[in-house]
């Protein structure tokens, strides 16, 4: 791409005038074009919503976003975490507000607030999720794998995908109707789920889990589907395994612990867990070399939150170093 292909048609010179005693002008001009270009932010004048925006990668697509521009809305259930990061950001760029993603009525109202602050909602990214419980207790007499299918916890099931799925749901739902009604002042926007390579091959997480960014995946597909005549893109990114609270919490007890992204409840994590977890993710990676870590989830998000990708919609983007997509099983 060369310089001139940053510059908005009306202002690129028409082929041919460029005559050699201009060369130098155009050439400057151009460049000057180019540099205006890279300083502009990427989601500049734009409002987004994350939902558990509070803690993990939630925080750090938050941050990416407000760096780039836009204005944000954090929808979270830990109102402590939640309030200090939109102190940290300013109330200039960021605020806060309470939402269990499973409650309609909260999603409803944080779609509200969010309108009534800004006007409008351009990007709503969909990153609350539970990992739920990695055990449940052992069937007796049926010689049943602790957490496996046959003793499938029915209520615990139906909690996992309340919030990973259903939520994602409401959020679509109640972000579309914002963005619908805003089409007069230029009421294009983007969906952005965080759903997980569990939603794309088998044996990443438990069933429930899994299930639920399955239906995720197939949800992005489905609304983008409905939502792209109006302008509205819908894309999931499906990120490995980061060394987020959640995740943490939930290998330190063996595979028997639960956590959920933005929670409270969740104990403390040390510098030393966090790189443990990351040696794990490191030992099962295809990709050598680079840790995944939250801020590459929120460049993703980043990606398609912003008008560079104005012509992606129905995608689900995986960031996952290739594990999803190969396996060197004969020791290539």
């Amino acid at each position: 791409m060369t310089a001139l292909d940053f510059m908005p048609a009306e202002k690129a010179p028409q082929a041919g005038s460029l005559a050699l005693g201009a060369t130098t002008n155009n050439a400057a001009a151009a460049g000057a074009a180019v540099q205006l270009q890279l300083q502009r932010r990427r989601l500049e004048g734009k409002v987004a919503i994350v939902t558990g925006g509070a803690r993990g990668i939630g925080e750090a697509i938050v941050r990416a976003f407000v760096r780039q521009g836009a204005r944000v809305v954090i929808a979270d259930i830990d109102d402590a975490a939640g309030e200090a990061l939109a102190d940290a950001l300013g109330a200039a760029w960021c605020s806060y507000v309470h939402c269990d993603v499973s409650v309609e009525a909260d999603v409803e109202r944080a779609v509200g607030c969010c309108v009534a602050s800004y006007g409008r909602l351009d990007v709503l990214c969909n990153n609350a999720g539970v990992l739920g419980r990695q055990a449940a207790p052992s069937v007796a007499g049926v010689g049943a794998r602790s957490g496996g299918i046959a003793s499938l916890d029915a209520a615990e099931f139906d909690r996992v995908l309340r919030v990973n799925t259903l939520g994602a749901a409401l959020g679509m739902k109640h972000a579309a109707r914002a963005m619908l009604q805003s089409r007069g002042v230029g009421g294009v926007g983007s969906i952005v789920s965080v759903a997980s390579v569990a939603g794309v091959v088998g044996g990443m997480g438990p069933h429930a889990y899994t299930a639920s960014k399955h239906a995720l995946v197939g949800l992005t597909k489905n609304a983008a589907c409905e939502l792209g005549e109006h302008g509205i893109r819908v894309n999931c990114v499906s990120p490995f395994g980061v060394a987020t609270p959640m995740l943490v919490n939930a290998w330190r007890h063996g595979h028997q612990g639960e956590d959920e992204e933005g929670a409270s409840s969740a104990a403390p994590v040390s510098a030393e867990e966090v790189e443990k977890t990351e040696e794990m993710v490191r030992g099962l990676a295809t990709l050598k070399g680079p840790t995944l870590r939250a801020g590459d989830i929120a460049e993703a998000a980043l990606f398609l939150a912003s008008d560079e990708s104005r012509y992606i919609s129905g995608h689900n983007l995986v960031v996952d170093g290739g594990v999803t997509t190969s396996r060197n099983v004969i020791g290539l």
